[in-house]
């Protein structure tokens, strides 16, 4: 790499690493042999004094930054200086070199497509950490996205890079992002020209969602304003999609099926985090990094202690559930413990012999006899005054016969004779008619002692 041109003496230019929508980042050289990475702001400062508003807002911004590193964090890049160079009045901020690739290079071949479950939580863990870190002093990066994290070859961690877009004024921040910000790890807002710590919180989310689906929820194609605006508006109105169906479709073919089956064991509270950081309302979201962290520190305690689920169920309305259910039993059994002694104390009770039990069919089979008896028994009352009828005619014959004796020359005789034919024709027709009847209600009688037993066969072999 040859030499573009003077940064600020005793810091020697090595040439670019990588331009971008927010400037350019140059590999440079300090006296010696430390090297840093240079992060140049594309506006130049015309006046380094404090009438000029652009210089005076990134001296503000410089000052934030210098809070971040007051406290070295192993998550954050070391701002080691910052000003103006020499050539072009270009405001720089110098940091620390970090060894190794990004996170949007270890998704590139020969590396697989996503990342396993351990380091994902390892970067999770890790780049909260730096916001945490961040927020406390009220630094908001802006820029958050796969290709401004790296993981540090020498020392394992994963570090935050680029706080270009913090040291920028919201003027210019607005005119980076529209025209050159990464659009594919932007919040909502972030169109609208804001920035909130929530913002960052939103980028983090893309980030994990990326690194566990194997893309980001909503890619760019194309470089035109045509994409750049739909990715905005997917941003702004859309749905994220389900990650754990991009992950399974980037599975790398060389896994065999048992770590395939491992890694598709998505811890519920990795998802619920991921979710949360994509709403899209700001408040809606972790407020700021630091309940971030502690949101990813509970979830990594309860995974520890067994509670993973797959998918989106939890394992904490899982053992609710258990424990609902639980309680719910021991109800029961204690409903039935009490029951018991009353159970037993009828059990114990001697059984009533005043009382006999009787089944429907039995109980119609003593009505059907009642009702008989009491016909049988009307009808031997009509038997016995027909039977006695003939003695009474017999007697009144006798009589007649000796009052005919007496009255043969009675001038009536004739009149009493044609008397007593008339009395027997009416006697015989009461006997017939009385015939009749009893003969009608026997029949009523058989006839309604038939319906009853067959409604009673019916009933039993009825199930209800």
């Amino acid at each position: 790499m040859s030499k573009v041109f003077t940064i600020a003496e005793g810091l020697e230019n090595l040439g670019a690493l990588r331009t971008g929508g927010q400037g350019s980042v140059y590999k440079g050289k300090r006296t010696g042999t430390i090297y840093s990475a240079v992060k140049l702001i594309p506006t130049p400062i015309l006046n380094e004094s404090g009438d000029d508003k652009n210089y005076r807002n990134f001296l503000n911004e410089v000052a934030k930054l210098q809070k971040v590193n007051e406290i070295p964090n192993p998550n954050i890049v070391k701002i080691l200086s910052s000003g103006v160079t020499d050539t072009g009045s270009f405001p720089f901020i110098e940091m620390e070199y970090i060894e190794g690739p990004d996170l949007s290079e270890l998704l590139q071949p020969p590396h697989d497509k996503i990342f396993t479950l351990k380091e994902l939580i390892k970067v999770a863990d890790q780049l909260a950490c730096a916001l945490a870190h961040c927020h406390k002093v009220g630094v908001k990066h802006g820029d958050i996205k796969s290709n401004n994290v790296k993981y540090n070859i020498h020392t394992g961690n994963y570090v935050l890079l680029d706080f270009g877009l913090a040291i920028m004024s919201e003027e210019q921040r607005r005119s980076s992002i529209r025209h050159a910000g990464a659009v594919e790890f932007m919040a909502p807002e972030q169109h609208e020209g804001k920035m909130l710590l929530q913002t960052d919180v939103y980028s983090y989310g893309v980030i994990l969602y990326e690194l566990l689906a194997g893309q980001v929820p909503f890619p760019l194609s194309g470089n035109g304003d045509t994409g750049r605006n739909s990715v905005m508006v997917n941003h702004m109105e859309t749905d994220i999609p389900d990650p754990i169906r991009s992950r399974k479709l980037n599975m790398p073919e060389e896994w065999d099926e048992k770590k395939i089956r491992q890694e598709m064991q998505v811890p519920a509270w990795l998802l619920n985090l991921i979710n949360k950081c994509l709403q899209k309302n700001p408040d809606d979201r972790f407020k700021d990094g630091s309940e971030l962290h502690d949101a990813i520190v509970a979830g990594s305690l309860s995974s520890t202690n067994g509670n993973v689920a797959v998918g989106a169920a939890t394992a904490t309305e899982s053992v609710a559930a258990l424990k609902a259910d639980n309680q719910k039993l021991q109800q029961q059994l204690l409903e039935l413990q009490n029951a018991q002694p009353v159970i037993d104390q009828e059990l114990a009770e001697p059984l009533d012999n005043s009382k006999m039990v009787v089944s429907k069919l039995g109980f119609n089979a003593l009505v059907a006899l009642l009702v008989l008896f009491v016909l049988f028994s009307v009808y031997s009352v009509f038997i016995k005054k027909d039977a006695r009828l003939p003695n009474n005619t017999t007697t009144q014959d006798s009589v007649q016969t000796n009052s005919d004796t007496t009255l043969m020359n009675n001038p009536q005789y004739e009149d009493s004779a044609r008397l007593e034919t008339e009395r027997k024709r009416i006697l015989k027709l009461r006997r017939d008619s009385i015939k009749h009847r009893r003969d009608s209600i026997i029949k009523a009688s058989i006839d309604s002692v038939a319906v009853d037993s067959s409604r009673a066969d019916t009933s039993n072999d009825s199930p209800f």
